[in-house]
């Protein structure tokens, strides 16, 4: 069952996590752009809306987050923080747009407990590449 990080079968599991769970892994309200690139499928355009991740780019995200494929998985499957702000200050990270947005994405959605699940789940369904 686990999928390749970012692959369409990966996405679909994780909208069925947020349907399941009634939240997303991001925080409700945050509409965001999100380009990885270097993937193994190469570069994928994705957003999230509702908490959620999904397919293409948004016209109404006031943000676009730009990120190497590496960092985007250790942002998102691992928590790795640290790993994304080492990234941002050292240029991997480019940021276009509204940086509140940003920061709200930081907080993460629902409780610590929640989050600490959801972020568990999407480990469980998501293959080491």
């Amino acid at each position: 069952m686990p999928y390749p990080f970012l692959s369409d079968p990966w996405l679909d599991a994780v909208q069925e996590l947020a349907a399941e769970a009634g939240t997303g892994a991001m925080p409700n309200g945050v509409e965001l752009n999100l380009v990885v690139t270097g993937g193994p499928e190469g570069d994928r355009e994705l957003h999230v809306s509702d908490g959620v991740f999904g397919s293409g780019l948004l016209d109404s995200a006031p943000t676009k987050l730009t990120v190497p494929y590496d960092v985007a998985k250790k942002m998102f499957i691992s928590g790795d923080q640290s790993a994304a702000m080492q990234a941002f200050m050292s240029g991997q990270i480019k940021v276009e747009g509204d940086m509140t947005k940003l920061m709200a994405m930081q907080a993460g959605g629902g409780s610590a407990a929640d989050g600490e699940a959801i972020q568990a789940k999407l480990r469980e369904i998501t293959s080491e590449d």
